[in-house]
């Protein structure tokens, strides 16, 4: 079986490795500026073989490199968690300015987080060369919360206990989107007082 990518695979990693070398430029640009890394962490991938054929058949698209490159917008993939929410705001305004990717769509999962309680900035972006990208920005808080959830999520579990289950997740996501707004009161307060 070809590979879904063709040839396109290494130029893929370079677009990539470009949009990872942009984040790590703003973050040590912002963190002259405020003294505060902006940046946790930082994942990327290009979405695996197997991931690719997968997520083509779910949306019914044929297993072809012009549905995994023209149709399916997360064949390369970015994380960023950040300490605080202004980061991630931050962040979002700088990529969105970088001459090198143009926005296609932005879903903020912050402001209006999903029923579940998740939370994330997504944004989906082209590069010049034609590549798209899945960038999700979320907070330290945020990024516990998922990976929690995902382990949670794909364990067995009685249907008798699904909806206290689903509400549970959903209180614990709320309260630690009430810890990030106290974090970064605290946090404003603190720069405020270096002024």
């Amino acid at each position: 079986m070809d590979d879904i990518y063709g040839g396109h695979r290494p130029e893929m990693e370079l677009v990539l490795d470009k949009l990872v070398q942009r984040v790590d430029d703003l973050r040590q640009s912002m963190a002259l500026q405020s003294a505060f890394d902006p940046v946790d962490h930082i994942l990327h991938r290009v979405k695996s073989e197997e991931s690719m054929r997968e997520k083509c058949r779910r949306k019914g698209l044929p297993e072809t490199t012009e549905a995994a490159l023209t149709k399916v917008y997360d064949a390369l993939g970015l994380r960023i968690v950040c300490p605080f929410l202004s980061d991630v705001y931050a962040l979002r305004d700088h990529i969105a300015a970088s001459p090198d990717f143009v926005v296609v769509e932005e879903r903020d999962y912050i402001l209006h987080a999903k029923p579940n309680g998740y939370r994330s900035y997504h944004m989906i972006l082209r590069s010049q060369e034609g590549y798209y990208a899945e960038v999700q920005l979320r907070t330290i808080s945020m990024d516990t919360w998922a990976a929690l959830e995902h382990h949670l999520h794909y364990k067995k579990h009685r249907e008798g206990n699904q909806r206290l289950i689903v509400q549970e997740l959903k209180r614990c996501a709320d309260e630690l989107a009430s810890t990030d707004v106290s974090m970064q009161t605290l946090r404003d307060m603190i720069l405020a007082e270096g002024d």
